[in-house]
């Protein structure tokens, strides 16, 4: 019942081609490189069990994220852990993006931190990931209106936590979102 040697190749490569996407949502959502690591690679071994079916799918990618965000949410409820590391938010920070200015950036990062598991995966998606309303609740599992609703919570929360340049003041409609608009 082992993977065929092609299959064990394709995936090698869907990884190569994807870890680094896959390692910024999870940073972005757990804020700690170390965590991060981890939840990515427990994403990858979900995925491999099932890599005949998930190739052959649209969007491994898709199938990928979204068992990254289901791991993470399951993580969180199972686990309430209140361990914290110390000092990881420089390394948070210089994993996520080079062109902001550092200390913007661990601001960001600690008060993305501050939200709840959900709120966190949907700021993630919609505003760092780019993803519509309907593709964010899709890979969540959850109505349009909860998106928009908890998206609109969030921005408020973060709003005061952080300079108001760093957060839209409106969702962004993007392209993508746009798309899936009436």
């Amino acid at each position: 019942m082992g993977v065929r040697s092609n299959s064990k190749e394709e995936f090698t490569s869907f990884v190569r081609e994807t870890g680094g996407q896959l390692h910024r949502a999870a940073m972005l959502l757990t804020g700690d490189h170390h965590l991060a690591e981890d939840l990515t690679q427990a994403t990858y071994a979900k995925v491999f069990v099932h890599w005949r079916r998930v190739s052959t799918t649209d969007s491994p990618v898709a199938y990928a994220r979204t068992t990254l965000l289901n791991t993470f949410l399951s993580h969180q409820r199972v686990r309430r852990n209140s361990e914290r590391p110390t000092d990881t938010s420089t390394v948070a920070a210089e994993q996520v993006a080079a062109d902001v200015d550092p200390a913007a950036r661990v601001d960001l990062l600690d008060a993305v931190a501050t939200l709840p598991p959900l709120d966190r995966a949907i700021v993630m998606l919609r505003y760092w990931a780019d993803r519509s309303v309907a593709d964010t609740a899709h890979d969540l599992g959850v109505s349009e209106s909860v998106i928009r609703t908890r998206s609109r919570r969030a921005l408020l929360k973060l709003r005061p936590l952080v300079d108001d340049t760093d957060i839209p003041s409106t969702p962004a409609r993007s392209a993508t979102s746009e798309r899936h608009q009436p």
